[in-house]
């Protein structure tokens, strides 16, 4: 079997972690409801899934999470707390990096929200090596919904065998696996790096 011509990466909980812990005890000095309410509003929230799907714009999510938390700041303000909840995983950002180094294309694959992305290209250097991203709020559809998968094969130019994913979500990697694709479930970096090599690519 030839190996895949590109490798396609989810960001959350692959190459970076993330905890919305963190936005809830960053906002809540600065808002009129306790932590954990503040939790439960942005994190995994439909007000969220909203936001990652594109049916608000940054300025229309950040006027509805102020009208719910009673946040005292403005957009600037709000957007630094809020997309600053990643730290990374540093094994699958070398691998990453080592697959980018080898001219292999590589694209970003991700359920999330411009003031996120925002804040990992000005805070991560991986984001400028990927060949192209395709991310849920630009296209109106977040995975494991369809569209959003036929949105990397026009973005990448391939299909089927010739594209190699790495996913956290079970949903996801059967969705791709649905297509065609190779599909591998990221379960840690060793195994999910010994995927990659198994798969035939240099890194």
């Amino acid at each position: 079997m030839k190996p895949p011509r590109a490798v396609v990466l989810d960001l959350g909980k692959v190459l970076v972690d993330f905890d919305y812990h963190i936005t809830a005890r960053a906002l809540a000095p600065h808002c009129a409801v306790t932590m954990d309410q503040l939790r439960r509003l942005l994190d995994q929230s439909r007000l969220l899934h909203r936001y990652e799907c594109g049916e608000l714009s940054t300025p229309d999510f950040f006027a509805a999470v102020k009208a719910a938390s009673g946040f005292r700041g403005g957009l600037a303000e709000f957007g630094a707390l809020f997309g600053d909840i990643f730290t990374p995983i540093a094994p699958m950002i070398d691998l990453h990096a080592s697959l980018a180094a080898r001219g292999v294309p590589t694209f970003a694959f991700s359920n999330t929200n411009e003031l996120a992305v925002r804040h990992l290209r000005e805070r991560f250097g991986f984001m400028g090596k990927f060949t192209g991203l395709v991310l849920s709020f630009e296209h109106g559809a977040m995975k494991p919904d369809a569209r959003l998968y036929a949105a990397l094969e026009r973005t990448s130019g391939l299909r089927g065998m010739d594209l190699l994913y790495l996913d956290d979500r079970p949903e996801n990697i059967a969705a791709a696996l649905e297509r065609g694709w190779r599909a591998v479930l990221h379960e840690s970096p060793p195994a999910s790096i010994a995927a990659v090599k198994q798969a035939g690519l240099p890194c």
